[in-house]
């Protein structure tokens, strides 16, 4: 019998798709005090992912990493938007691609 090792966070239903496609995964729980380096990990992974994909799929998985960092940080969604829109309405957004070059003293 053959095998692959990972040795990280996935999403919780991975296990059941595994056992769907005829193959045994074996898991275990990640400690409460390693799950944030757990999913900053992840969270590299999936940014890696996007950069070489490029693709809607990525962002969601990376979207989704970050509603588990919420979650486990005790931060609600609706916080994160709210900080969002602030930023957003004070400094703007990312759309119409300014570049910074240089900042000079008067």
């Amino acid at each position: 019998m053959s095998s692959v090792h990972y040795h990280k966070l996935v999403r919780d239903r991975i296990p059941e798709v595994i056992r769907k496609a005829g193959k045994e995964p074996v898991t275990d729980i990640i400690p409460r005090e390693s799950m944030m380096q757990a999913l900053g990990d992840k969270l590299q992974e999936e940014v890696q992912e996007y950069l070489e994909a490029r693709n809607v799929e990525e962002m969601a998985d990376i979207l989704e990493v970050l509603h588990g960092i919420a979650h486990h940080m005790g931060v609600s969604w609706d916080e994160i938007e709210a900080a969002r829109i602030c930023k957003y309405e004070e400094r703007g957004g990312f759309e119409e691609g300014i570049r910074l070059l240089e900042v000079r003293k008067q």
